[in-house]
């Protein structure tokens, strides 16, 4: 799967999961990465983007 969303450059961040007695460890946030096929200048391409761009209608998504 794709690490990044072509469109808003959203990737992978991390940070730290915490337990009960506040001991910390290191995690990992990925996006929610989804192929489509989109309408980019005319032509149908098939892009990775995140599902926070899809649902905005930042694309035009083509069948």
């Amino acid at each position: 799967m794709a690490n990044r969303c072509e469109i808003c450059n959203k990737k992978i961040s991390f940070g730290c999961n915490v337990s009960h007695s506040h001991k910390k460890s290191n995690r990992i946030f990925k996006p929610n990465i989804q192929k489509a096929k989109v309408l980019v200048n005319g032509t149908v391409k098939k892009i990775n983007i995140c599902t926070k761009c899809l649902k905005s209608g930042k694309i035009t998504k083509t069948v």
